[in-house]
């Protein structure tokens, strides 16, 4: 009696578990070998996709069939066998070689030249029709995203809630996934650090399971929680329709982090500027060091010219730009006047704002759309589109960002004003009274520039403080006579920023509530 093995196959393990078909297929079989005096010798059973190649039970069995470990193999149809041309073509070969190749439900004789040519012909369909299934799956999928909703399982920290339906947020891992944001902003933490206290926490995968360091670098990388759908693939972007759950200012100090400008170390010695402090020449940070009961801040590459700054210097430099910011109480009086007459053309104000922000992302949409529209003309490249498409988006969802802000927001504008006035005026205070990786983070936020050229320290504030620090100046640089004339500037400058959400975030910033 002729050896022969039979396959059967089905492309999930879904299918293999709540279907019939295996059943079907196995019973079909034993019906053909009984008619034509044939043994199974040994089943093979996949549960896999035959769309490409690479089934590793399929492979083993001809890997077995090529050792003449049996005469051939039962198939039931062409198509369980091959849906990929490759395959089907292995399969030829090994019939030219002596294997014999039945099947079950379509009592091909592969023997014959009109057997062999109708064999070929199901082979093509079954692969055209694979072909087929992709295109319109990959058009289903397209349409999705362009609806801004995400077509694939829901990512860590969300529910599904069907097909074609939007994810929302799990009220179980939403919270615990903004603090891990929460968290690796503040730089305290690499992602090995993280990762067990995020279990300690509660955090898990889908499955149920630890969250594992990649698993952690995509979750912190992913735009999903920001509101914006990326396929990794092909590296495009998608606004969706989803509830965020950070925002962008939060998740644009992640990926600074994650790119390296801020990392957690373990140190040996507290010193207050570590790491802070630059080389002008090479750009690296300063190394401090404790020499005759001072502490230093060197440059140790080499090559650069002897770099070098005591802790006091550094201290007596900050303490001067601080300075600069502490009002007298005749500024004082007239802010407190100004603003309170600002409060009185508030709302006006307010709805101009609004205004100004929906003509903003009216302006951004017509963008996108004449951007598209260049993109199916063949104008740009692929990758250029995405390029910008991608920086749009972020701008868009920025906007929509102040524009939620504008329209929700308990305080009104003058009040946010007089809060940043206040904390400016007290930020030297405010140094002086915290700890040290609270005036670390302090001066990560006040100071934008620190660098150290031989003996000689560069520091300046960032905006808008140093908008405050340069009140006493006009336009051009040079000092007033009449200083009260540059107050109103000043107020201009800061309603401007406070417009752009900035003075609400930076006020969010030193608080440690960056979110």
């Amino acid at each position: 009696m002729t050896q022969c093995y039979g396959y059967i196959r089905v492309s999930t393990a879904k299918q293999g578990e709540k279907g019939v078909s295996l059943q079907e297929q196995r019973e079909a079989i034993l019906r053909y070998a009984a008619r034509n005096n044939i043994q199974v010798s040994r089943w093979f059973e996949e549960r896999e996709t035959a769309a490409k190649r690479g089934r590793p039970l399929f492979t083993n069995m001809l890997s077995l069939l090529r050792k003449g470990q049996a005469h051939g193999v039962i198939l039931h149809k062409i198509d369980r066998g091959a849906r990929n041309l490759r395959d089907w073509a292995d399969l030829v070969e090994l019939f030219d070689g002596g294997i014999t190749v039945h099947c079950a439900n379509e009592g091909l004789d592969l023997t014959s030249r009109g057997g062999r040519l109708s064999a070929d012909i199901q082979a093509v369909v079954a692969a055209d029709f694979i072909r087929n299934l992709r295109e319109e799956t990959k058009k289903g999928m397209y349409g999705r995203l362009k609806q801004g909703l995400y077509p694939l399982p829901a990512p860590v920290g969300y529910l599904d809630q069907g097909k074609g339906k939007v994810k929302v947020p799990d009220p179980a891992m939403a919270p615990l996934v903004r603090k891990a944001f929460d968290l690796y902003a503040t730089g305290r933490y690499n992602l090995d650090r993280l990762k067990p206290e995020l279990f300690r926490l509660g955090l898990r995968n889908r499955k149920g399971g630890r969250v594992t360091r990649n698993g952690l670098s995509t979750l912190l990388n992913n735009p999903f929680y920001l509101g914006t759908i990326r396929l990794r693939r092909t590296n495009e972007f998608f606004p969706g329709i989803h509830e965020p759950l950070v925002s962008k200012f939060l998740f644009d100090r992640v990926q600074e982090v994650l790119q390296g400008k801020f990392s957690a170390r373990t140190q040996k010695h507290e010193f207050l500027y570590r790491r802070l402090l630059t080389c002008t020449h090479c750009r690296y940070s300063l190394i401090g060091e404790r020499q005759k009961r001072h502490i230093y801040y060197r440059c140790h590459t080499g090559t650069c010219p002897a770099t070098c700054v005591r802790q006091e210097a550094v201290d007596l430099a900050l303490c001067g730009e601080l300075g600069l910011l502490v009002f007298d109480d005749k500024e004082k009086e007239h802010f407190k006047k100004k603003i309170a007459s600002m409060k009185i053309n508030w709302a006006s104000q307010r709805d101009a704002d609004i205004k100004a922000a929906n003509l903003r992302l009216a302006q951004l949409q017509d963008r996108l759309n004449r951007l598209t529209d260049a993109f199916l003309d063949g104008s740009i490249e692929k990758i250029v589109f995405e390029e910008r498409k991608s920086g749009l988006l972020m701008e868009r969802k920025q906007m929509q960002d102040n524009q939620v802000r504008l329209e929700g927001t308990s305080a009104s504008g003058p009040d946010h004003l007089a809060e940043f006035l206040e904390l400016a005026g007290t930020a030297q205070l405010l140094y002086d009274t915290a700890n040290v990786e609270e005036k670390r983070e302090f001066l990560k936020i006040v100071t934008s520039n620190r660098t150290v050229d031989g003996k000689k320290l560069q520091l300046a504030l960032s905006n808008p403080f140093q908008t405050v620090a340069n009140r006493s100046k006009n336009l051009y640089g040079d000092p007033h006579r009449d200083i009260p004339r540059t107050w109103d500037p000043l107020l201009e400058e800061l309603t401007r920023l406070n417009a752009l959400g900035q003075l609400p975030l930076l006020k969010a910033k030193l608080d440690g509530k960056p979110d």
